[in-house]
């Protein structure tokens, strides 16, 4: 069976799927398919791309392309890599089936990071928050606790139910019922620098820096989208939270 031939459009719509997929900002997006598009001698791309999709056509007239995204998660490296294929792409005239076949490895590439580490490092900046926003040393080992346990839990239900805002309302759940075990044996100083401090890992903070900054270049849709959820991920989390103290009052 012959290869399928690489065109101008897969390239590009991979490029802004990647980027899409790992929280990039949609002018960038934009931006980026459109430079890889007129290096290859295109002259009037039209690039259109939203919170779970992306359009694409070679012109004013011409056919559209359309590619649905499904998921998205947060990988600043994988946003970095293909801003620097694309430098690449534009300074060296680089053939159209090298281009793709680098955009492929790029998107099979998993994180480099294992979950341990990942947990880890939730754990470790939980306690950091916990002290920064006011809490004393005693806070710090039962935020790390809280932290970690309730990002392991949010990793795990979204593997399993792939609803992103449920798993982050299970992942808070277990944030409020550690801290408050704790601190109920007297293992932390306050339990609200507790709770604080081990919220931050899945507080989303790039979905809204991001909704922010395509609000400010004009991309109003994909701007409110990313408002909108959020605030949604922030109602999860404080829902998780109030489930726990509704059951267990302190």
């Amino acid at each position: 069976m012959s290869k399928p031939s690489v065109t101008v459009e897969k390239i590009c719509l991979l490029a802004g799927k990647i980027m899409l997929a790992s929280g990039a900002e949609t002018y960038r997006v934009e931006d980026t398919m459109d430079r890889i598009a007129r290096c290859y001698g295109v002259e009037n791309p039209q690039s259109y791309a939203t919170l779970t999709g992306l359009h694409f056509s070679l012109d004013y007239t011409s056919s559209s392309y359309f590619l649905r995204i499904t998921k998205r998660a947060t990988d600043l490296h994988k946003i970095d890599e293909v801003n620097q294929l694309s430098r690449e792409i534009v300074a060296h005239q680089m053939p159209l089936s090298t281009a793709y076949d680098k955009l492929k490895a790029l998107e099979k590439n998993v994180p480099t990071f294992s979950l341990s580490f990942q947990v880890l490092a939730a754990a470790l900046v939980s306690g950091c928050f916990s002290l920064m926003f006011g809490g004393i040393w005693l806070d710090f080992l039962p935020a790390c606790l809280a932290g970690g346990i309730g990002y392991l839990t949010m990793i795990l239900f979204d593997k399993m139910i792939e609803i992103r805002f449920l798993a982050e309302f299970f992942g808070a759940s277990f944030v409020g019922l550690i801290a408050l075990s704790c601190f109920s044996f007297g293992f932390g100083g306050s339990l609200e620098m507790i709770i604080i401090g081990a919220v931050m890992p899945l507080v989303p903070g790039l979905p809204i820096t991001n909704a922010i900054r395509d609000l400010m270049a004009g991309h109003l849709v994909s701007g409110v989208s990313k408002g909108i959820e959020s605030l949604l991920t922030a109602v999860a989390i404080g829902a998780g939270i109030a489930i726990v103290y509704g059951f267990f009052p302190v």
